[in-house]
């Protein structure tokens, strides 16, 4: 008990919350920019456009089969190479948005494909272009229906910013990890605090999903 009162102390509860602080802000960019270059990549792969949407399809299906650490790695060691050297923070939320807008594409064309053809067929109908009716009809309903998988997929990139400690982004993960390299007994405590901060996060933005989704609805 003595080591999770020492290990709760201020100035480590504040290096912790400095570190949650560096997490947040992580994940909020990535999340709108992947969410924005997602759904563009998701809707380019599903208009079936000669050769773009294949080749779309093609840079998606390489994103999501490699693992988020080496591009993490890639991001950061790698362009440096070819005249490109971004900040760890910077580096961090590239190598993010790149991965998860890959997923996000993929939610957001099987979201599109969800929605029954004739709708399209109904505004085309009535005089609406097909892009009409995609932005007008049929996305709004999409996204309702992407939302359990965008908010699950988000939730994974808030835990995935821990894999940015490979780069030292000073994120919650890695101030845990010099709070107890300092002292072994504080390694429980650690982590005990950690699953705490997580999960308060993580539920926040499930929170904020649900109620997202009732606007919607």
């Amino acid at each position: 008990m003595q080591n999770f009162i020492d290990a709760y102390s201020w100035i480590n509860i504040r290096f912790l919350l400095e570190g949650l602080w560096i997490t947040i802000e992580v994940s909020l960019i990535s999340i709108v920019i992947s969410f924005v270059l997602g759904t563009f990549l998701g809707i380019i792969r599903y208009a079936k456009i000669k050769y773009l949407s294949a080749i779309v399809g093609f840079i998606i299906d390489i994103l999501r089969n490699l693992p988020l650490l080496l591009i993490i790695f890639f991001t950061y060691f790698g362009l440096p190479n070819i005249g490109i050297k971004p900040e760890i923070i910077p580096a961090a939320i590239m190598a993010l948005s790149i991965f998860e807008s890959a997923m996000v594409a993929e939610i957001v064309r099987s979201g599109i494909n969800s929605i029954d053809y004739g709708q399209t067929e109904g505004a085309l109908a009535n005089g609406l272009t097909k892009w009409q009716a995609l932005r007008i009809i049929v996305l709004p309903q999409a996204i309702k229906n992407m939302m359990p998988a965008l908010v699950s997929q988000f939730i994974s990139l808030v835990k995935d910013t821990s894999l940015a400690t490979i780069i030292v982004l000073p994120e919650l993960m890695y101030h845990a990890q010099i709070i107890y390299g300092q002292n072994t007994n504080y390694i429980i405590p650690m982590f005990v605090a950690l699953a705490v901060l997580y999960f308060i996060v993580c539920y926040s933005l499930s929170l904020f999903a649900r109620y997202l989704h009732k606007h919607i609805a």
